[in-house]
């Protein structure tokens, strides 16, 4: 089996705090061996029509600011900000990434030449970002699935072919909810993206807003070898996304049980395994005649 990796979504859990985004790599890497932690990058104004940028946040015990549009910029980082996290993510040995929500955003991070970029899956129609990151971005464009119907999708796959850029791209199976239960999870759609588009693109990915550990690695058994967990360091949190996220301790578990099921998913090398030979000499019975 291929290997699994572990991203751990920080997304904007650090509550727009630099210092507890720090934090939060250093615990992603040190105390739960994920692979890679993932941010997200907006441009507020951008990103946002007007009126929704000065409308309430729908939550409003959940805001950092007057306005959605206000609430959003509390929570982003600078350019600079994020180049400062890569760093620090390349100094203790775990793979920085993030996702981007318009072209400013998407130039910012390609500057910082991560290995990945992730569309969300608010964004994975827009052509303009796709395509920007086709013609700019060398690394690989991790593509969320959620809330996209089958049509949608074939387009996005069609739209990477026609800017070959294909091989590059990795597909998520995503339910966008927050949290979303576990009938809503559909981990067969793994199957069906991998059955459908394999051929044509790199991988596929999980990116699971459920909660406990128990889904991620039967995700990873029927073929997701990226899965990514939103990940927070308290759950209690003000914040949307805290409630569908693992505590350090659950995104440890998800990277744990899966390394272990990879090395547990093989065929017996031979017929009776060295670790067999004592117990069936000394249990084994043979009533056939060969």
């Amino acid at each position: 089996m291929i290997r699994p990796i572990i991203i751990g979504e920080i997304g904007c859990n650090h509550k727009g705090d630099l210092e507890i985004a720090k934090e939060m790599i250093l615990v992603a890497k040190q105390f739960c061996n994920a692979d890679f932690v993932k941010f997200q990058k907006r441009n507020p104004k951008e990103s946002l029509p007007e009126k929704e940028y000065n409308a309430p946040h729908p939550t409003k015990e959940n805001s950092y600011g007057e306005s959605y549009g206000e609430h959003r910029e509390f929570l982003e980082f600078s350019r600079d900000q994020h180049q400062e996290l890569k760093e620090l993510c390349d100094s203790i040995g775990i793979g920085y990434s993030c996702s981007v929500w318009d072209i400013t955003s998407a130039k910012d991070i390609i500057s910082l030449n991560p290995a990945m970029i992730k569309v969300p899956s608010a964004c994975n129609s827009n052509q303009k970002i796709l395509g920007y990151l086709c013609d700019h971005f060398p690394g690989e464009i991790h593509i969320s699935m959620g809330m996209t119907n089958r049509q949608e999708e074939e387009s996005i796959v069609d739209f990477l072919k026609k800017n070959n850029r294909h091989k590059d791209a990795i597909l998520y199976a995503c339910t966008s909810g927050y949290p979303v239960p576990p009938e809503d999870v559909c981990l067969l759609e793994i199957t069906r993206l991998k059955n459908t588009y394999e051929k044509y693109v790199k991988g596929i990915g999980f990116s699971g807003h459920h909660t406990g550990v128990a889904i991620d690695v039967a995700a990873y058994v029927l073929g997701a070898q990226w899965i990514e967990r939103h990940f927070t360091l308290d759950r209690a949190w003000k914040g949307t996304d805290h409630a569908a996220s693992l505590e350090p301790e659950g995104l440890r578990r998800v990277a744990r049980d899966t390394k272990v099921v990879q090395r547990a998913l093989t065929f017996k090398e031979q017929e009776i395994l060295e670790i067999e030979e004592a117990q069936r000499k000394k249990l084994k019975k043979i009533y056939f005649e060969y």
